[in-house]
């Protein structure tokens, strides 16, 4: 089959183009693995592109894991992580199949208030009170709670609970099954590729949640990781990460330290990704085919 000219140079020209996206998004990632591992001196003295690791040092890695507070806030942000995944899936699971039954009632109305919610908020100042008033401030539940149902993961599950055949639920209700059983034994095993996802989406939204933490946590014993990170970029809090060092030490470490502690925050959800990849694409097209 003969390709005309015109086809050739769209082929070259896309070829091209996401050649350049592709370095464009992955450089930053391989600059500041790159920086993490480069000796300290070296990596100080160092101006324009990096293309190579600048000799080779842990030193940065053993400086951030000897930190107490790392160690902590991998803690919090573990915990965090799984019990909010798993509330989420479960309080999303539950809402999106009630709401996927053609007989609930006002179902659209329910549907447009949650749709509502996407668009609309109340600000910052009613959330803060709302968390303050049900007394779970300075407590891990305050980065938990009041994420527990996205509306937009709501939207995707129930679309693909609704493509559920109503056959295999009318089946199971003539053998004696309840709606947990329904939900538990039919509709999750057969809809496993979107939970793959919502599960993703909202690990992801927990692993990198910082905003509420500094609102809600006092407690420097509960900050999470992304927080940690934070002030440790913004803020500049280098010290406290080579405690034992000399001020010329900390000096030459603060940059190399600052590219460690970016990787060590985000090479778990890096590696987590791979596992859920199968999943992501077709459970994201199956919760989005139907409106």
């Amino acid at each position: 089959m003969r390709i005309s000219l015109s086809e050739r140079l769209f082929r070259i020209g896309n070829t091209v183009f996401l050649t350049g996206l592709m370095i464009a998004t992955l450089y930053p990632i391989l600059y500041v693995a790159f920086a993490s591992i480069s000796e300290p001196a070296l990596m100080m003295a160092h101006k324009g592109i990096l293309w190579k690791p600048l000799g080779f040092s842990l030193e940065t890695y053993a400086a951030v894991f000897s930190n107490p507070m790392i160690l902590l806030g991998y803690r919090n942000t573990l915990t965090i992580v799984i019990v909010g995944v798993s509330l989420n899936l479960l309080l999303t699971s539950f809402a999106a199949y009630a709401l996927s039954r053609k007989s609930l009632r006002y179902r659209r109305q329910i549907m447009l208030f949650i749709v509502f919610t996407m668009f609309f908020g109340g600000g910052l100042i009613p959330f803060y009170l709302l968390v303050r008033s049900l007394g779970i401030t300075d407590t891990l539940w305050a980065l938990i709670l009041p994420t527990a149902v996205s509306a937009f993961n709501l939207i995707i599950m129930r679309t693909s609970f609704e493509a559920v055949p109503d056959a295999l639920e009318e089946s199971a209700k003539m053998d004696g099954a309840n709606d947990f059983v329904i939900l538990f034994r039919i509709f999750l095993p057969l809809c496993k590729p979107v939970l793959a996802v919502v599960a993703l989406y909202y690990g992801v939204s927990h692993w990198n949640s910082w905003f509420n933490a500094m609102i809600f946590i006092q407690d420097r014993s509960l900050y999470p990781l992304q927080l940690i990170l934070r002030e440790i970029l913004i803020i500049g809090d280098a010290n406290s990460m080579a405690e034992g060092a000399s001020q010329d030490e900390i000096v030459i470490l603060g940059e190399t330290l600052k590219y460690a502690t970016i990787m060590v925050a985000t090479i778990p959800i890096l590696l987590v990704y791979p596992f859920l990849q199968k999943y992501f694409v077709k459970g994201a097209l199956i919760g989005a085919i139907k409106g």
